[in-house]
């Protein structure tokens, strides 16, 4: 293959494939008031886990897994078993003996460059001691103006915001000399005003004046997308968006056109042998021809022998022989999400007696709803991310002339905010405030560095006095949502796939989840991704407020579930950083139940002492675990601490989803690492909810997952970086390491490293499934997305059947084995 050769021409129908290629790679980044996690590698489901590392490596730069030294450490302690690395061999047929996969160890590192691009070859030839990196440079460039463009909050100056992308950055470029200063090259304005106007053409334009061969098109756009991947992610929300509206947006093309445009700016054209350009192209050609190498291959052994290790452990515990008694009917069934977090606590709930249920199920309780507070026109999604809602929430006092008032007065408390949050922006605010307001203020500063020791307090609140709050709870209006007979099919629904369709208990506690934080940009991503990152109470009270509609109830009884007159439907509030679960409309309660009341206040009490003894050593609290007073005001402390850049761990070293009847689970101790979700295959014949199961919290899971998986595995790319350096772009777009670069995505250096190690073991998800192979096995057959997650490895699907397992093999089930 000679690159060097006339550029190969291609139609554009060839053209189209290969930039759909390169957008359609890149996975989405939600904002940061609405942070989800995303699986990063979205985009390449359709490939096996092992050829897209192979081709990240290459093409980015980008390893999926960690270093040598990690699973060496882990071999000597015995996390990582011969007989897993065995089994982990023979899997991956690589051809590799034992001995050369262990030898491979004596590395502690592994280096990994990206596919070289033209600004590589002219930076290497700069001393970049004492001169910027063109690379840098187009970076910052690029990531400054879509920071500003992208802005509709924070930014005094915007450009026109009325063209597309590529244009308005062309036309900002061919009058911008800062980048033409900065790196003396003063041609740059006039050779951008000759750039095509439109995208597609500046793409070809490109690839023309550079000679790409055709063939060398797809693997070369993108490399080159890769460069920005940051922005990359953000317009490929803004895709994600509007086509689920059933729309179209292209500024991922203006992207590419926008970064592909700098390496023809680059270009001086010259090609003689030792011309920058020769020099790319010989890296290119080099590139090219070792693309099927693959120098991670003995690292991703050692990668799915840390994970059968796992697997074998979680299996051993699942299938054991253990007395599981009968356990009396309930008088507390509580519902969590099936959050790992949630684990942990119900784990101490149903230790606190027999007659306690705990079930779990997706945090948004199969609400397909978006909250508008009342008073406001901010309207946020309260369902995953993959889902559009359908149906919206808002508050009410019951009381519409209280309504109006409450409306009024929030107005006017919101536009007095809104005036002082103005004034912070501007200029060396933070000065000109303690001088205009005086010292009063500076005590507030001085106050919020001190120790604090406060609640959770929710941001539905936000322009309300405390009389006002209380008086509001979130519901289902009947006339817009198709009247009592539409809510009455959505409650039946709900508490079918909740498995709540007999045998009530007197409470049914419906428990969403949400963090509490201070100064933390990605808070968002510690509360209930289910419920696109925000906190699960909306959708607790929403749910128990129709759940104990008397209308809704008798409706619901017409299509075959019972509700008892003796069952009341409470709504409450996780707060997975202190443990404290807060209940709501407990005023509303009867009088009846008072005693229900206090025994599960009783017990959520002291679920929290244990669930918060249990987190204890891993937040550094060791020294306060057996003291509950002192250990809840350290977490209460760290809670309110604006500097505490590790609150709590979130999700960190989630690694598997188990979908089985609790019976299976309680008792056992899986270290806050699973996702519980109640199922009884026995009930569900049709295996209709667990196609529901599979196609949704399972994804979910999936991309939980893998988020914290590439967050860990290449925190550079797929993660955002050192939390101290974080500067909040546009508002909420998201974040900036420091004062530019691209925009970093992903989870925190702090939310998976504690300083010192790691906190997140990176496993690729292990679904256990309790069920029939034929209701599985038609799950995948009929799914697309499902058969591309499981057969090509993006994660593990086990089978269990009494005390027996099997696993999910190229197409085949296996019988499980331990050796």
């Amino acid at each position: 293959m000679s690159l060097s050769a006339t550029a190969q021409l291609i139609d554009d129908q060839a053209l189209d494939s290969a930039i759909n290629a390169a957008i359609d790679r890149i996975a989405p980044t939600w904002p940061l008031d609405r942070m989800i996690a995303v699986n990063p590698y979205w985009g390449y489901v359709d490939q096996p886990f092992t050829e897209t590392a192979k081709h990240l490596a290459h093409s980015a730069g980008s390893p999926m897994t960690l270093s040598p030294a990690w699973y060496k450490n882990a071999w000597a302690l015995g996390e990582i078993t011969p007989d897993a690395l065995e089994q982990a061999r023979q899997e991956m047929s690589s051809g590799l003996s034992t001995e050369q996969v262990i030898s491979a160890l004596t590395d502690t590192e592994l280096f990994l460059p990206p596919a070289p691009l033209l600004a590589d070859s002219l930076d290497a030839q700069r001393d970049l001691q004492h001169e910027p990196a063109w690379c840098d440079t187009i970076t910052h460039q690029i990531a400054q103006f879509c920071a500003a463009y992208f802005d509709t909050d924070q930014a005094d100056w915007r450009p026109d915001q009325t063209r597309p992308l590529y244009a308005s950055w062309r036309t900002v470029l061919k009058h911008d000399h800062s980048v033409a200063l900065l790196m003396k090259a003063a041609d740059l304005p006039a050779k951008a005003a000759r750039l095509a106007e439109d995208p597609y053409q500046q793409i070809r334009q490109t690839l023309a004046q550079l000679d790409m061969p055709a063939s060398e098109i797809p693997a070369y756009l993108q490399a080159v997308l890769m460069r920005i991947g940051g922005w990359a992610a953000w317009c490929a929300y803004r895709r994600w968006q509007a086509r689920l509206d059933g729309k179209d947006e292209t500024s991922l093309v203006d992207l590419l056109a926008i970064r592909l445009s700098w390496e023809c700016l680059l270009d001086d054209g010259l090609r003689h042998n030792a011309s920058v350009w020769s020099q790319w192209q010989t890296d290119w050609f080099s590139y090219a021809l070792n693309r099927e190498d693959s120098a991670q291959q003995p690292l991703l052994i050692w990668q799915r022998a840390q994970e059968m290790s796992y697997q074998q452990r979680l299996i051993s515990q699942l299938t054991g022989l253990r007395n599981t008694p009968d356990l009396p009917l309930p008088s507390v069934q509580a519902a969590f999400c099936i959050d790992v977090r949630s684990e942990v606590f119900r784990r101490h709930l149903e230790a606190q007696s027999s007659r306690i249920q705990t079930l779990g199920f997706a945090g948004f309780f199969g609400l397909p709803i978006r909250y508008q507070p009342l008073g406001t026109e901010a309207a946020r999604p309260q369902l995953p991310g993959l889902l559009s809602p359908t149906l919206t929430v808002t508050d009410t006092s019951g009381d519409a002339a209280h309504d109006t008032v409450i409306t009024r007065q929030r107005h006017s408390r919101l536009q007095s905010a809104k005036r002082f949050g103005t004034f912070q922006s501007l200029p060396l605010s933070a000065f000109v405030l303690v001088e205009s307001l005086g010292l009063g203020y500076l005590t507030k500063l001085v106050k919020r560095t001190l120790p604090g020791n406060s609640a959770l307090v929710s941001d539905n609140t936000t322009g309300l006095n405390a009389k006002a709050a209380d008086a509001l709870q979130p519901v289902l209006d009947a006339r817009a949502t198709g009247g009592v007979a539409h809510q009455a099919t959505l409650a039946h629904q709900i508490l079918t796939a909740m498995g709540l369709t007999g045998h009530l208990a007197r409470l049914v506690l419906l428990t969403g989840h949400g963090s509490q934080t201070r100064n933390n940009p990605h808070r968002a991503g510690l509360d209930c991704g289910a419920c696109c990152g925000q906190r699960g109470d909306v959708n607790a009270r929403t749910l128990a407020n129709l759940l104990n509609d008397p209308e809704v109830r008798g409706r619901v009884r017409d299509k075959g579930i019972d509700i008892p007159k003796t069952t009341w439907f409470l709504a409450g509030l996780h707060n997975t950083t202190t443990d404290e679960i807060a209940l709501f409309g407990v005023d509303a309660l009867p009088a009846s139940h008072t005693e229900d009341l206090i025994a599960l206040q009783t017990w959520l009490r002291q679920a929290q002492a244990h669930a918060s003894r249990e987190r204890a050593p891993a937040l550094g609290l060791q020294a306060v675990k057996d003291n509950p007073k002192a250990l809840h005001k350290a977490l209460r402390a760290k809670a309110d601490d604006w500097a505490e850049t590790r609150p709590e761990w979130g999700l960190a070293n989630n690694a598997a989803l188990i979908v089985a009847p609790r019976s299976r689970t309680r008792g056992l101790n899986l270290n806050g690492r699973c996702f519980l979700h109640d199922y009884d295959h026995q009930k569900d014949t049709e295996g209709t909810l667990l196609e529901q199961i599979m196609t949704a919290p399972m994804v979910v899971a999936n991309w939980i997952n893998l988020q914290y998986y590439a967050s860990t595995v290449d925190n550079h790319r797929y993660g955002s970086g050192n939390k101290t350096l974080h500067n909040v772009v546009g508002g909420r777009l998201g974040v900036f390491e420091g004062n530019g670069g691209d925009l970093r995505i992903g989870l925190p250096l702090q939310s998976v490293h504690n300083g010192e190690q790691w906190q997140h073991t990176p496993l690729r998800l292990t679904v256990v499934i309790e069920a029939s192979r034929r209701a599985i096995d038609a799950v995948i057959e009929h799914h697309e997305i499902v058969h591309q997650l499981i057969g090509n490895q993006w994660l593990h699907l086990v089978r269990l059947d009494q005390n027996q397992a099997e696993r999910y093999v190229e197409g085949q089930w296996q019988p499980w084995s331990s050796h």
